[in-house]
């Protein structure tokens, strides 16, 4: 109850906000295909950019919801709120709350994600995402969602949100094998890239989007990601229950 509790209030938040969250949602993206779509022609392996483009873009699309879902949010709630701290004092396992949370970032960004192949179509690019795409779509926002709880409990205030955007989610919305191949990066600053969830996110939605088959070994390195950050996240909230 506590899971679906977090989650029908993401509903009403959504349906509240569905026109603001679907423009925000649609307008980067977009950006970028107009930008680098149309006066990108190929990629450096001779394939078509947008091809290569558009799952960067989903999985980017899938960060920036889920973490923007969660890390304003959860920073007002428990600097200014105090939501947090009835939360804590509720009957509410803490466990089912921090899960209704992940889980309702990742959906946001899922949304985010889809609409980036929606608004692709009228730019034929030829790119059809598979099914298989989804699971790796949400794995990937439920890292993120995780990522925002940890750092929305390390937040002083609620500028800080906005400030984990600009040091953490925009240089690797940049940098990890979105918009160009991380291969021609120097040696090490390629290892480390290489290494971020975002990085293994974009290669394995290309990957099947090629055709080929699902990636395992990514699956558990964003699933190993995932289980750092929450229990982070858990470890934070029983010890401030604790105090």
């Amino acid at each position: 109850m506590g899971i679906i509790t977090v989650l029908w209030e993401k509903w009403t938040e959504f349906r509240r906000d569905f026109v603001k969250i679907t423009l925000a949602a649609v307008i980067t993206p977009l950006l970028y295909l107009v930008t680098f779509g149309q006066n990108i022609r190929t990629a450096p392996d001779g394939s078509p950019y947008l091809s290569f483009l558009i799952p960067g873009l989903a999985a980017m699309a899938t960060m920036t919801g889920s973490f923007g879902a969660v890390v304003q949010n959860m920073s007002v709630q428990r600097l200014y709120e105090k939501a947090l701290d009835q939360v804590m004092v509720s009957p509410t396992p803490l466990w089912q709350f921090l899960l209704g949370q992940v889980i309702g970032g990742s959906l946001r960004g899922l949304y985010a994600g889809l609409l980036v192949f929606l608004i692709a179509l009228p730019f034929g690019a030829g790119f059809r995402p598979v099914p298989a795409i989804l699971p790796v779509m949400l794995l990937n926002g439920m890292v993120f969602a995780s990522l925002a709880l940890v750092l929305s409990f390390q937040a002083k205030t609620y500028a800080d949100a906005p400030r984990y955007t600009a040091y953490i989610i925009t240089p690797m919305a940049f940098l990890c094998n979105t918009f160009f191949p991380t291969d021609t990066m120097p040696e090490g600053a390629r290892q480390l890239i290489g290494a971020l969830p975002l990085s293994r996110t974009c290669a394995m939605m290309r990957a099947l989007a090629g055709g080929k088959p699902a990636d395992l070994r990514g699956m558990l390195f964003l699933s190993a990601y995932l289980c750092v950050l929450a229990v982070l996240a858990v470890r934070f909230v029983y010890r401030k229950k604790n105090l």
